[in-house]
């Protein structure tokens, strides 16, 4: 061989040699498109740098159709996605069905014992942790102290839902688009039910009685979806059937919100003086109460898993050690403040000293998350688990269609009285087609 044509050669083998080093494997990530997974995904370059050799490909969705999108694939094994950014809800039950790959080998660095116990014990099947919590959430009032104090009124630490109406018929300026309280309208298993489940616990609802049978048109949820039409039909902003998390978030920051119910991890936002034009005004309480003991609170985790259908399974897992990590936790402190780091999943946070001083809300937080009894959520007991849900694999067929029900009594398309007749129906007829 020539010298030419070796020296040819040889430069070939090494090229080759190099794509090989850096062939790179793609690993997709179906994630919700809230501030936090945004923020995740603009700190994402970080990940890229430390590892050359896996390329990031992220489909970003609103809430209702990331969860169809990812039940179907998953349910499938399509392997269309790599990383999914599912739920409390979906988590044991998928985890269960062999669905979703165990992460019970994740690095002793990454720390599985911090974990708060209410967030993974969510997450784990007989003993195999199925998913990562990204950040962990309850819920609980925000609201305006400047519009309260002009009120003449003081928020407690622990509100009723009568001292909630009451502050919200106060602060309705209907003239000047300030509403006393924002809540869930959207329809969906996890937009209005999610709250209106919660709401209904502390009136004494609950989906169904220890033989499987659906109570939605008994009295206590009457009592419940009644007073929440009140509040939003007389004290609420125009359009609230349409509105879910992030549309209550944006009202809350223009300062059109008097009061606004939700997940505590929107506390971050609402008080980023970047974002709201009303940071500096936002308190915080419990979730009301009925005077039955029980709180109109949830509880839930976005958390990251792996599909069984993937076929990056190591680079995926090696995403999520990061994405949930206490390095991920100092990294967001550094780039976006302490306030703006993902919350309710870690002890060592809530430990915090630079945390406790940045967040106001951390300790209504914790309290909120910790309060919450998956197992016990109504007054009366119940054959299933889950706050905000009910842990079986037909609830987010049959919710979704309650939603659908509710939301158009919100619109004034029909009663109240004939929503919850049709979702008494529907429920029972899918709950007796299961087998129940």
């Amino acid at each position: 061989m020539s010298q030419i044509r070796s020296l040819y050669a040889a430069t070939a083998i090494s090229a080759l040699s190099a794509a090989g080093a850096f062939a790179e494997t793609t690993v997709t990530i179906a994630t919700v498109n809230n501030g936090d997974m945004i923020r995740m995904q603009g700190l994402a370059s970080e990940f890229e740098a430390a590892h050359p050799d896996i390329d990031l490909e992220w489909v970003t969705l609103e809430e209702n159709v990331l969860r169809q999108r990812v039940t179907q694939d998953v349910a499938a094994k399509g392997g269309q996605f790599d990383v999914m950014t599912i739920g409390t809800y979906e988590v044991p039950i998928w985890g269960a069905q062999g669905w979703l790959v165990s992460l019970n080998d994740m690095s002793e660095e990454w720390d599985a014992d911090d974990l708060l116990p209410a967030i993974r014990d969510g997450l784990t099947v007989d003993g195999e942790l199925y998913a990562a919590p990204f950040y962990g959430e309850s819920s609980m009032v925000m609201y305006r102290k400047d519009l309260m104090e002009k009120a003449g009124l003081e928020m407690p630490e622990a509100p009723t839902w009568e001292f909630i109406k009451e502050a919200a018929a106060a602060m309705t300026d209907k003239e000047n688009e300030i509403y006393g309280i924002c809540l869930r309208g959207k329809a969906g298993w996890g937009e209005n039910m999610a709250f209106l489940t919660a709401m209904a616990n502390s009136f004494g609802a609950r989906w169904f009685d220890e033989n499987w049978q659906p109570e939605l048109d008994g009295e206590e949820w009457t009592e419940a979806v009644t007073f929440y039409m009140d509040l939003m039909q007389n004290y609420g902003p125009p359009g609230a059937s349409t509105n879910g998390f992030n549309e209550n978030l944006s009202l809350f920051q223009q300062g059109k919100c008097g009061m606004w119910i939700d997940a505590t991890v929107a506390a971050s936002f609402v008080t980023n003086p970047d974002d709201s034009t009303v940071a500096d005004q936002v308190g915080f309480a419990l979730a009301p109460d009925n005077g039955l003991g029980r709180r109109g609170n949830w509880l839930w985790a976005w958390s990251l898993a792996v599909p069984a259908g993937s076929d990056a399974t190591e680079e995926a897992k090696t995403f999520i050690e990061w994405a949930t990590s206490k390095d991920y936790t100092a990294l967001v402190a550094e780039k976006e403040g302490w306030a703006n780091v993902p919350p309710g999943t870690r002890t060592s946070l809530y430990e915090n000293p630079d945390y406790q001083e940045a967040a106001p809300f951390a300790e209504m937080t914790l309290g909120s998350i910790n309060a919450a009894d998956p197992k016990n959520p109504s007054v009366k007991p119940v054959p299933y688990t889950g706050v905000q849900f009910v842990a079986i694999p037909e609830f987010a067929g049959i919710a979704t269609q309650v939603g659908q029900e509710i939301s158009a009594a919100l619109a004034g398309q029909q009663s109240v009285e004939e929503a919850l007749e049709k979702a008494q129906a529907l429920t029972l007829d899918e709950i007796e087609a299961a087998g129940y």
